[in-house]
């Protein structure tokens, strides 16, 4: 299972979330009304995990230009892009880079929304619909996913927090990749509590 922790920003705090060995992911957001924007490159760069640059109705410069500072992974799409701009993405990326797509989830047929998308993401990110970009920092009724039926893998994000143990060991899914922590593991905006962390993915991993 895929662990991707978003939101990250200040360099010593990176360093250690860095250091847990069960973090695959980490997520630097680039966009301006977030508490989490980053908006200079941090003296410290992810080694171990991948980098996934989040941005929301981006131009493609911009996310090139993103790309070339912190050397991404991964592109997650977290706004409105239509299904042409991810497809126009894969020319605008260094040739491996993966795409993620958020899909925002409040009934089965939220799902449907992710059919034109299929072939040019390579994964989709669940995530509660809410009346802002951001995030809302509360769950979706997981259940849901029971109704999808398509062929890329998923994540799921949306509030979950520590004492969720349980509900991530036992949602089971075909596509079902892996989850994406945030708020719910945070001492402040943009800081993340490492042990929290661990303590977390000891028991789900």
């Amino acid at each position: 299972m895929i662990v991707k922790v978003c939101g990250m920003r200040e360099a010593d705090n990176i360093r250690q979330v860095d250091t847990l060995q069960s973090v695959d992911w980490m997520g630097f957001i680039f966009y301006p009304p977030s508490s989490r924007f980053v908006a200079e490159v941090p003296a410290y760069l992810p080694q171990h995990s991948k980098r996934v640059g989040v941005f929301v109705n981006a131009t493609l410069p911009d996310i090139r230009h993103r790309q070339e500072e912190f050397s991404f992974d991964l592109i997650q799409l977290h706004g409105d892009e239509p299904p042409l701009f991810c497809h126009a993405l894969r020319t605008h990326l260094k040739a491996g880079t993966q795409i993620i797509k958020m899909i925002a989830i409040t009934s089965p047929e939220d799902l449907e929304k992710t059919h034109p998308y299929e072939d040019d993401v390579d994964y989709f990110l669940f995530e509660t619909k809410c009346s802002s970009y951001g995030g809302s920092g509360q769950q979706f009724n997981w259940n849901i996913l029971q109704h999808y039926t398509g062929k890329t893998p998923f994540l799921i994000t949306g509030g979950i927090g520590a004492k969720d143990t349980e509900k991530v060991k036992a949602f089971q899914h075909p596509q079902f990749a892996g989850i994406d922590l945030n708020s719910g593991f945070e001492t402040a905006p943009a800081l993340k509590d490492p042990e929290l962390i661990q303590s977390f993915l000891a028991l789900i991993k």
